[in-house]
């Protein structure tokens, strides 16, 4: 005679299962993990911030220095 199961386990341990393929392929799909998009944002903002530091000074009318407006 075979030996009984507990229903409930195996009903668990498939939800389990479904639960972490659904979470692989949406890992896939969404790509980055928290610390990484953490890293990307610091890095654009470091960037940003460095580029407008060296950004040339221009008059409000063009970058030749005319006065008027054209």
């Amino acid at each position: 005679m075979s030996k009984p199961i507990n229903l409930n386990k195996v009903r668990k341990a498939r939800a389990r299962a479904d639960k972490k393929a659904r979470a692989d392929t949406n890992t896939v799909v969404f790509g980055m993990t928290k610390a990484e998009k953490d890293h990307a944002k610091r890095e654009n903002t470091r960037s940003a911030r460095d580029l407008d530091g060296k950004a040339a000074e221009t008059s409000p009318y063009g970058a030749n220095g005319n006065p008027k407006k054209p």
